[in-house]
């Protein structure tokens, strides 16, 4: 390799792979959050905001379908982020004192 800063890279078919193809696409997760009858709707809506990062009238929504409809869609992640996201929200819950439940589950 020499010293001069502006080496030019030249492109050899020579080391073009046959058969190359494109990574696929990860596999997506949806997080979701599960209604119960002691976790109040404004730590929903602080956990929503915090975690999800979602505005105050989305984070909202959220925890109205949660309250309503029994479980509320939070976001859809790859898998490693999905878990993170459901681990934070078990550790502010339960730090919180609240049974607050998270899942994941594949799209």
């Amino acid at each position: 390799m020499s010293n001069q800063p502006d080496e030019e890279i030249k492109y050899d078919p020579a080391f073009v792979v046959d058969g190359y193809q494109q990574p696929d696409e990860p596999k997506m997760y949806r997080v979701i959050l599960h209604n119960d009858h002691y976790t109040t709707m404004e730590f929903v809506v602080a956990v929503l905001m915090k975690i999800f990062h979602k505005s105050a009238a989305e984070a909202t929504k959220i925890m109205l379908d949660v309250h309503k409809q029994g479980k509320g869609l939070c976001g859809i992640y790859t898998c490693d982020i999905a878990m993170t996201k459901v681990a934070q929200v078990v550790k502010l819950a339960n730090e919180n004192g609240h049974p607050l439940k998270c899942s994941y589950e594949e799209v």
